[in-house]
């Protein structure tokens, strides 16, 4: 990890800018370059001390997801030899890249807020506990199957009962046809 901590997010940041504004007016990943520009953009605006690193979470994530469709790109199509030379090596690039916003977000504070993991912490309440099926009120977590539901408090409102319906005529004995 000494060597992240070495790298400078911005410098590799602009040398992916420009590799994939070298690529893209060829037969290359087209999603390069509107991730890379949306990094200088987070980068620009996550320098702002007002800012909440929300634009270089989302954009480490992008990058990261990125990894694995440039795979699949270069396996399901044909470039030419240099332009498939630029894509290996901006893909190389990608993963200090990666773990170099990654640090920089540690560093600053930041987590991944959206599945509220920090560092690795998953054992603490998540987002998901307040989803419909977690078994359980806020914060409680998930019930396992074989675990006994715990009973409930009684209500602290009284309930209302429904009132009896009210009594009936009785009805008027009429012949089973009519006649119009």
């Amino acid at each position: 990890m000494d060597y992240v901590q070495n790298l400078d997010p911005s410098k590799l940041l602009l040398g992916l800018t420009a590799l994939s504004f070298v690529t893209s007016p060829f037969q290359a990943p087209p999603y390069n370059l509107p991730i890379m520009l949306f990094g200088s953009l987070a980068q620009q605006q996550d320098a702002n001390m007002n800012s909440d690193n929300q634009a270089s979470q989302t954009f480490a994530g992008l990058l990261g997801g990125s990894i694995v469709f440039d795979i699949i790109w270069m396996t399901s199509n044909s470039q030419n030899v240099f332009i498939r030379l630029l894509t290996v090596l901006q893909l190389l690039l990608k993963v200090p890249t990666f773990f170099a916003f990654g640090l920089a977000l540690r560093q600053r504070g930041g987590q991944f807020s959206g599945l509220n993991i920090r560092g690795g912490d998953l054992g603490g309440a998540t987002v998901w506990d307040s989803m419909p099926g977690s078994f359980g009120a806020v914060g409680n977590g998930y019930q396992n199957l074989d675990e006994e539901r715990p009973p409930r408090a009684a209500p602290s409102m009284p309930t209302a009962h429904p009132a009896p319906p009210p009594s009936q005529p009785p009805a008027a004995t009429t012949a089973p046809y009519q006649t119009v």
